[in-house]
């Protein structure tokens, strides 16, 4: 993926040494000993597992946060929402905690920034690159600094990408027809609530911890995600059914609290952005692969994967076009804001 952002990372916090003065038979006088710099634990809780691209990048962040860092910045990893719920963990970020964890757009429109829902409205983008685009203009950086000071929370890195979503069912769907009356785990915000209720599903909140369950006691139907977090779920025990949809384009925005934030040095701020930068490309190179391999996951369970034509890509497209007419208003955006993104997005 042509993301160039490069990460540039700074040593931080050496060690000084203790000089002691001798002279003669005068008791030797000991001058103050440098303090070393003092050790962040940060615990950094998500909902992928191990398995995933995602997990392994966040792996990655930790042994390069650790090392540019000399030592001074200590990630605590808590994979598989080992460290509690996406909401939870937010409430504790916004409180001062040390805790670090993954979000995207529909998460973040909810912490003061309605705008940042956009990058989880369905078929916003068209490609990677327009994306990409969007993330390193002005624009996006305006939006990160609001969520700051209003949300008070801090975004370090967007350029992860999390992968296109689709939808994995216990029965065939094909056409948004298909999700009438259909039970569908989504994001536990109002946004994707509400804007698979726009397709025609029963959409559901919930927690991805506790979708398998669900699916296996049939209190849903299907749920909507990449392949690789799908695959490595092991949803293709309880559901046999996707369609390659492509309803978003979704990149990960890993974000702490602001008061957190500004406990460290700005030293320490700068390593900790520069290296989840460095680790998202790493993410990024892992995408593909993990694509493919989640792919022949699903199949060799039996799992129906369906292609779309391009007369079904556009029923997609279209059924997605009634969240923008009837229900942005609700969300409270900025007038004009699809124009405003699309614009950012142009290659310059």
């Amino acid at each position: 993926m042509d993301f160039k952002r490069l990460a540039i990372a700074v040593s931080a916090g050496a060690l000084a040494l203790s000089i002691v003065g001798c002279g003669g038979d005068k008791k030797a006088e000991k001058k103050p000993e440098a303090k070393a710099a003092k050790v962040v634990e940060i615990n950094v809780g998500y909902e992928n597992a191990k398995t995933e691209p995602a997990a392994k990048a966040v792996e990655k962040w930790k042994e390069l946060v650790e090392k540019k860092s000399n030592g001074t910045i200590k990630l605590k990893l808590f994979p598989n929402s080992a460290l509690g719920k996406k909401l939870t963990l937010i409430d504790q970020m916004v409180m001062g905690q040390n805790v670090i964890t993954v979000a995207d757009g529909a998460f973040l429109a909810e912490y003061g920034v309605p705008d940042f829902g956009i990058f989880y409205a369905p078929y916003m983008f068209d490609s990677w690159e327009e994306e990409w685009n969007v993330i390193k203009s002005p624009w996006y950086k305006g939006l990160c600094d609001q969520l700051a000071e209003k949300g008070k929370l801090r975004v370090l890195s967007s350029n992860w990408i999390y992968g296109a979503r689709h939808i994995m069912s216990t029965k065939k769907v094909v056409t948004p027809k298909d999700l009438n009356g259909l039970k569908m785990r989504v994001s536990s915000n109002e946004l994707s609530i509400t804007s698979f209720k726009d397709l025609g599903a029963n959409a559901l909140g919930m927690d991805m911890g506790e979708v398998y369950q669900a699916l296996q006691a049939k209190t849903i139907d299907a749920v909507e995600n990449p392949l690789t977090s799908l695959a490595n779920r092991s949803f293709q025990e309880v559901a046999k059914n996707v369609v390659l949809n492509n309803h978003i384009l979704a990149t990960s925005m890993w974000i702490c609290g602001e008061k957190f934030y500004k406990t460290l040095t700005p030293e320490q701020q700068k390593i900790l952005a520069e290296t989840a930068d460095e680790a998202g490309l790493y993410n990024n190179q892992l995408y593909d692969a993990g694509t493919k391999e989640a792919t022949e996951k699903l199949l060799k369970a039996g799992v129906t994967i369906t292609e779309l034509t391009d007369a079904q890509k556009k029923e997609w497209i279209q059924a997605g076009q009634k969240f923008y007419k009837e229900d942005t208003a609700k969300l409270k955006w900025s007038p004009n804001l699809y124009n405003t993104v699309k614009e950012a997005g142009k290659k310059k």
